[in-house]
């Protein structure tokens, strides 16, 4: 009835918009996504987590942690600043090939440093040259990742080629596992599988935009990638500053703790992200809209920023309140008996949802969809500071659960901090 209830009323919100039906329709397709990110982990999760163990689950939850740091530097902010640039400028088909072949050059370029970096790194510390295959494994995502160019299709507003690509991507890894995993030391095929979705989701994605977009690839020239590297410099920023208090958590509790903690605190958490998957359709739908809206419209588009955000705080703080009630049933459920010790840190954790639905309509829908990039970025490097102080000292006291205070700690700062930050400017 909830969820219901946040749909209709986005509805009504932009019912007015002559571009209500496109903006609906990339609603829909990506709530239909958002409906296979739960039944696809619902069949995946549950199996891998009995098969693999707390150990192994930790440890490939680890080297995915890892490499999501280069994950960050191939995005470069472009899921943000890229999709503006296309937005604004998609009704000239010349302009968007010079943006997609610099943004594409761009992040060619720094999957390959990211890939020397990874070498190094593999190479020269004991932790990592250990089971080194994982990270290169792994790293296959990061070259999925640049193929598969979200921000392009976010920003002409064709959703419904990310649902369909995200789909086979996940089918890929269902079918694998069943095939591949069969007891716990298979847990390398883990990687493996997801790399391979990835990368033939950004395969076709490439045939998408060549055939069906007739994109064309223009030789990028200096200013062209000057210019994007500086629109993108500040939300990479913000990017770094928020993988401290994201990604970070497990990368940090795995060089304090060891692999079986990780698994518990991953297991948790893994819950805890399909649960806030709830709002991606809301986000990735309403971007663009807003960023179009506030320039030519900064009244309308005030007015539909503060409906949105009390219909997504009302709707995440009952899905929080709830799942952390029935904690233990959903543990046992989709974990099993041997991550009893992932209750507690599900309970605390899940009221991120809460959190981070305020951070993202105040943060994405607010400051950096109505230009107040400086701002962003002052606020989570400020509280990515403050997150990585607090959360090695929790870890100490408190181990895994000393993650998930520090979390939730720093996520409720920030939406403070932002919607103030907005109120200021007269928004709110």
């Amino acid at each position: 009835m909830i969820f219901d209830y946040l749909n209709w009323n986005f509805v009504k919100i932009f019912y007015k918009s002559p571009t209500r039906k496109k903006l609906l329709g990339n609603f829909f397709s990506l709530s239909f996504l958002q409906v296979t990110e739960y039944v696809f982990p619902l069949i995946t999760f549950p199996y891998l987590v009995r098969v693999l163990g707390p150990a192994n689950f930790g440890f490939v939850a680890f080297a995915q942690a890892f490499v999501g740091y280069f994950q960050i530097l191939t995005d470069y902010g472009f899921n943000l600043s890229a999709t503006r640039e296309i937005s604004i400028n998609s009704q000239n088909k010349r302009k968007i090939s010079e943006i997609f072949s610099s943004v594409m050059f761009i992040k060619f370029v720094l999957m390959l440093i990211s890939f020397l970096m990874l070498i190094l790194i593999i190479f020269l510390f004991p932790k990592f040259h250990n089971d080194w295959l994982i990270y290169i494994y792994t790293f296959g995502t990061i070259l999925g990742g640049v193929l598969f160019p979200i921000w392009l299709f976010q920003g002409l507003e064709k959703m419904k080629y990310i649902t369909i690509l995200s789909i086979i991507s996940k089918l890929i890894f269902l079918v694998g596992i069943f095939i591949f995993i069969r007891n716990s030391s298979d847990f390398y095929f883990v990687p493996i599988l997801v790399s391979i979705g990835v990368i033939v989701a950004g395969i076709i994605s490439m045939f998408i935009v060549f055939i069906k977009f007739k994109i064309k690839i223009v030789l990028p020239n200096f200013s062209n990638i000057k210019f994007h590297l500086i629109d993108g410099w500040h939300i990479f920023l913000s990017t770094i500053a928020i993988s401290l208090y994201t990604v970070s958590n497990t990368f940090i509790l795995g060089l304090m703790t060891n692999d079986v903690v990780v698994g518990y605190y991953s297991a948790a958490e893994k819950i805890v992200r399909a649960a806030q998957g709830i709002l991606n359709p809301v986000s990735q739908a309403i971007y663009p809209h807003f960023s179009k809206l506030y320039v030519s419209n900064k009244k309308a588009a005030a007015s539909s920023l503060k409906k949105i955000l009390y219909l997504v705080g009302v709707f995440t703080f009952f899905v929080s309140v709830v799942i952390s009630i029935f904690a233990p049933f959903i543990s046992n459920l989709l974990l099993g008996r041997n991550f009893t010790e992932s209750i507690p840190i599900l309970r605390i954790l899940i009221f991120i949802v809460f959190a981070i639905g305020l951070n993202n309509i105040l943060g994405t829908q607010g400051l950096l969809a109505f230009g107040f990039k400086k701002s962003f970025t002052k606020i989570v490097g400020f509280f990515s500071i403050f997150h990585v102080v607090s959360v090695t000292i929790l870890i100490y006291l408190f181990s895994s659960v000393g993650v998930a205070i520090a979390t939730l700690a720093t996520e409720m700062l920030i939406s403070v901090t932002m919607f103030y930050s907005l109120r200021k400017r007269r928004i709110l």
